[in-house]
């Protein structure tokens, strides 16, 4: 499938209330499961998405858009939504996103990225370089992800309970442990 900007707006502007459907007046049972190790809870993984849509996406969109490959994106903290989210309520987070999200998906569009826009370069602390198409794909499958793996670590939390089952549960086979983001 070839990138289209407004086909990703469509899932990157329904992660919000996909999320809050799934998680808001849920017990800690099952928002602040893990998979063990050092796996990240549905919690976690929505403290992230926020430090994403305040310090990521967007922002790197813009660095592309005005100095290309000349000035590197800021590195990203993979981690930090531990620190940031502290004190806070789920609904609270849910809220938060939330708002960031439509903020971003407001600025993203009065953006208006061309076609002739998506090729254009940036350089990533890690990869390189990296296009514009490859950046806004990534945040639209970085969204899918999570997603996946908020409802698979939900799923484990019963893995004992379905016994035989298991086998024919494809979710419950596959581990995140390690493997956060």
């Amino acid at each position: 499938m070839k990138y289209d900007i407004n086909e990703s707006i469509a899932i990157l502007e329904r992660t919000p209330a996909v999320l809050h459907s799934l998680l808001s007046g849920l017990p800690g049972c099952w928002t602040q499961a893990t998979e063990g190790g050092e796996s990240w809870s549905a919690y976690d993984i929505l403290g992230h998405l926020i430090h994403g849509e305040r310090t990521d996406w967007i922002e790197r969109t813009q660095r592309i858009l005005e100095h290309g490959e000349s000035k590197p994106f800021e590195p990203f903290d993979r981690f930090a939504q531990f620190a940031d989210s502290q004190d806070k309520s789920l609904d609270q987070l849910l809220e938060e996103f939330a708002a960031l999200r439509a903020a971003n998906i407001a600025r993203l569009r009065e953006m208006a990225i061309s076609e002739e826009q998506l090729p254009l370069k940036g350089s990533h602390p890690a990869l390189g370089t990296v296009t514009l198409s490859q950046l806004l794909a990534t945040w639209t499958v970085h969204d899918l992800g999570h997603i996946y793996q908020i409802v698979r670590t939900m799923a484990a939390q019963y893995k004992a309970e379905v016994g035989p089952w298991v086998e024919y549960l494809r979710v419950l086979q596959e581990s995140g442990i390690g493997g956060q983001a």
